[in-house]
């Protein structure tokens, strides 16, 4: 674990009022997995200009030490670094070790990845290990520092849905049910939490220009950039419980929400046609 100290002392006095009020409610310290990529970087980006401290977590330890190293060169924030892989529960709790001692107020739980193509083809241990990341190490971060923020009656949680969440998807079945387990547990943790001051919400993009795509071997439109994804995510964090960011997740769930829910998965099934068409018929794997 390394840490980046800050450069002056004065931070408080150089917050603007909204970041002083961002501070008193989900700082001074967040938490952010999937911090290395994507929306967990931007996001990590957003709350540093937001004034609040970082302990980031993703399993590459050179781009943790690069971001924590800029946000604090530019922010003048402190920052933790925690290299950790969340298949292995052992490195979910290190994350919640490292946590110890720090003044936190914020969980953002963003690391996580998808496959796609039919479910029977797939290696059986990726799909076991997208369901430890999305999932299980997702429940216990939200247990963990949810008991806290409870304790100390602020704070904030925000768990990465998705647009895949609200059905069935066809050629993405295991990970839109991961997704669909994220979804609904932020929905209970909102009304459960929110007696005690914490705020918590679910986040459901759709197709995002990042590393999820080429992980996931998937060729995608009308996707949205992280910086958009996440600034939008942070504007409904304790206005709403879910947030839809980007042009495709907001419209697909306006245009999809009233339908019955197996018209829906048909409906998913033409769009993942689209973009994992490229892939042809694969052949059953080994399990």
């Amino acid at each position: 674990m390394a840490t980046t100290p800050n450069k002056t002392s004065d931070i408080p006095a150089r917050l603007t009022d909204k970041q002083r009020a961002w501070r008193a409610q989900y700082g001074p310290w967040a938490v952010v997995t999937g911090a290395s990529d994507g929306i967990g970087r931007e996001l990590a980006r957003a709350l540093a200009r937001a004034g609040l401290n970082l302990l980031l977590v993703a399993r590459r330890r050179p781009l943790l030490e690069t971001l924590a190293n800029e946000l604090a060169g530019t922010y003048g924030i402190q920052t933790r670094v925690v290299p950790a892989d969340l298949t292995q529960r052992a490195d979910v709790a290190a994350v919640h070790a490292a946590a110890d001692g720090l003044d936190i107020g914020l969980l953002v739980a963003s690391a996580g990845f998808g496959t796609t193509g039919p479910l029977i083809d797939a290696p059986v241990q990726e799909e076991l290990d997208m369901v430890e990341v999305n999932c299980q190490a997702v429940l216990a971060m939200a247990r963990h520092f949810g008991r806290r923020f409870a304790t100390q009656r602020r704070g904030g949680i925000i768990l990465m849905s998705s647009l895949v969440a609200f059905q069935g998807v066809p050629m993405s079945a295991n990970y839109a049910a991961t997704k669909a387990y994220v979804q609904t547990l932020a929905e209970g943790l909102h009304h459960e939490l929110a007696p005690f001051g914490v705020a918590v919400l679910a986040s459901a993009p759709g197709p995002i220009r990042s590393g999820f795509a080429a992980r996931a071997n998937m060729r995608m439109g009308l996707s949205a950039g992280p910086e958009e994804v996440a600034q939008a995510t942070l504007n409904a964090l304790g206005r709403s419980t879910t947030v839809r960011p980007g042009r495709l997740s907001w419209l697909l769930g306006n245009s999809l929400g009233m339908l019955p829910r197996p018209v829906r998965v048909r409906v998913m099934a033409r769009l993942m046609a689209g973009m994992t068409g490229h892939q042809g018929q694969a052949r059953p794997a080994a399990v």
